[in-house]
């Protein structure tokens, strides 16, 4: 069973930087795609970025396109999210998400593996 832990969220002014981590308890050779959901009160789970275990591919919604970047150490069984620019709009809690194909579907139900979340607050 793959574990995922999220860490470094927090509170950050608009226009800031923050990086997520997620680590996966052990390397795991049916996890192709790792990536990121958030979800903010009231709303759905929105589909945030993705990469592929070889780094060859990744997706972002349109939404964090050009202030947010997705990278991986293998090494380290861990997946970052990079996000500069922050918004308001970006307050959420962020959920690290895993699945055992390639490809970054946009909906939760195609992963099988979450981390807890990690809050994310951006103050205007």
């Amino acid at each position: 069973q793959v574990q995922l832990v999220e860490s470094g969220g927090g509170l950050v002014q608009a226009g800031g930087s923050l990086r997520l981590s997620c680590s996966a308890s052990t390397r795991t050779f049916s996890i192709r795609t790792m990536g990121w959901f958030r979800q903010a009160p009231g709303k759905e789970s929105e589909f945030v970025a993705a990469v592929t275990w070889n780094g060859d591919y990744t997706w972002f919604s349109d939404s964090v396109k050009g202030r947010f970047t997705i990278s991986r150490d293998n090494a380290k069984n861990t997946v970052y999210l990079q996000m500069n620019t922050l918004k308001s709009e970006d307050t959420a809690v962020y959920y690290c998400a895993a699945r055992g194909s390639m490809g970054a579907p946009k909906t939760p139900d195609a992963y099988g593996y979450w981390g807890q979340g990690t809050q994310v607050t951006v103050s205007s």
